[in-house]
């Protein structure tokens, strides 16, 4: 099983001053920047996606990327421009979450292929139009009439795709798009997708999805799949399923979610091998919107929410695990909390993170070098940081699961990330 890594320009700064905020004067993003492959002390994914839309933009406006950067993968090629590892693979897609109230998608086959052949990927996905709905009941005369014009769009690309790549001779290896609004749908899109000539097949707007109702899809494409060819799941993690997806075919997938979790979440903020914990939030004053509006508006003293900063960080810095010492930051903390007026109090998860300490024990690179700083929710830096050891965390339990081939009933290991 592969687990890709969707981009969205998420680095981290390896000059980082943690005490006083700040980076180093001569900064520059791109060189000096570094990705979850770069600081851990090994890549954390098997490989990464990339979209168009990101890069290019689309119709919602412009990209994540900057002109200059678009330049530079164009011109580097994609293993170059992320300084990949060897063995880290590329794949690339359109982004159709970014055009999906479009009754067609903005972008051509052609201009698809040509950005995954310019970028060098490995493989890319067909382009496709996302159908977000599930009624596993539905047929194409009952069916949403949009849902059924969507699927055979999906289908019509996909075979100009898979044919393109065919008359160019590409070494952008095809992968099909599969959309549908229920099991049987999803079947017939993959049985389409294998009579075009595809190997891979990539199944898309399964988000919304219930993992039963994944996996009913699956059970269904699994009763029409063809000895070798490989699914692949977009934008869905599910760990605790990762087993029962094998068994059904699918062999690879990509998510953010572990990452995201480290600053999206409100509960679930550091990842563990058995459960997740709290971040502990200490806002800046001088960076954190919201806390700025509050001393703009004179309802917060700025003299008094620096100072309940200063020691809440103090006290965090100076944990050493014991009762004492968690008890001095649960008290810097509330400080913190009642200087800052914050609605919602953290305190007792909090005492559960401190308690645990799980960055003591971590042997991820990340909280080897920056101890309880990963721990702390304040500013791009510490959070993308967590990120990262979220997905070293994911990497981990990826590797203690044990896969069953497709169509097999014997057990292998899976393969490490």
């Amino acid at each position: 099983m592969k687990f890709y890594f969707p981009d969205s320009q998420d680095l981290v700064s390896p000059s980082y001053d943690f005490v006083r905020d700040e980076y180093p004067p001569h900064r520059v993003r791109q060189r000096d920047d570094r990705y979850a492959h770069e600081v851990l002390s090994q890549a954390p994914y098997h490989g990464i996606l990339v979209s168009k839309s990101i890069v290019d933009g689309s119709i919602k406006g412009a990209g994540k990327y900057s002109s200059a950067q678009r330049a530079r993968l164009y011109r580097m090629g994609v293993h170059r421009f992320f300084r990949l590892p060897p063995g880290v693979e590329t794949l690339g897609d359109n982004g159709a979450f970014n055009y999906i109230d479009e009754p067609v998608p903005p972008v051509t086959v052609g201009e698809t292929l040509d950005f995954y052949e310019e970028c060098r990927f490995d493989a890319g996905v067909s382009t496709d139009h996302v159908i977000f709905g599930y009624e596993p009941g539905a047929t194409p005369k009952t069916a949403d009439p949009e849902w059924v014009e969507r699927r055979k769009l999906t289908l019509r690309l996909a075979e100009e795709f898979i044919s393109l790549t065919n008359d160019r001779h590409s070494r952008v290896e095809p992968v099909g798009a599969a959309q549908g609004w229920s099991p049987a749908s999803y079947a017939d899109s993959v049985r389409a997708l294998q009579r075009m000539g595809y190997k891979r097949i990539a199944l898309g707007g399964m988000v919304p999805l219930k993992t039963d109702q994944i996996l009913a899809c699956l059970a269904q494409i699994s009763t029409v799949l063809v000895p070798g060819t490989e699914l692949h799941l977009l934008g869905i993690t599910r760990i605790d399923a990762m087993d029962q997806f094998a068994e059904l075919g699918v062999t690879s997938f990509d998510s953010t979610s572990a990452f995201r979790q480290a600053f999206m979440d409100d509960r679930k903020n550091y990842h563990t091998s058995d459960r997740a914990y709290v971040a502990i939030r200490v806002p800046q004053v001088d960076g954190n919107p919201t806390l700025k509006r509050a001393i703009l508006s004179g309802t917060v003293s700025q003299k008094d929410a620096l100072t309940a900063e200063r020691e809440a960080l103090r006290a965090l810095r100076a944990f050493d695990g014991s009762a004492a010492s968690r008890r001095a930051c649960l008290d810097a903390l509330g400080e913190y909390e009642v200087v800052c007026q914050s609605k919602k109090s953290y305190l007792k998860v909090y005492d559960e993170t401190l308690e645990a300490a799980p960055w003591r024990r971590c042997p991820c690179t990340i909280c080897r070098e920056h101890g309880v700083e990963i721990a702390i929710f304040r500013g791009t830096e510490r959070n993308k940081r967590r990120g990262f050891h979220n997905l070293s965390v994911l990497q981990e339990r990826m590797s203690r699961l044990i896969h069953r081939s497709p169509g097999t009933a014997s057990r292998r290991p899976a393969v490490r990330t």
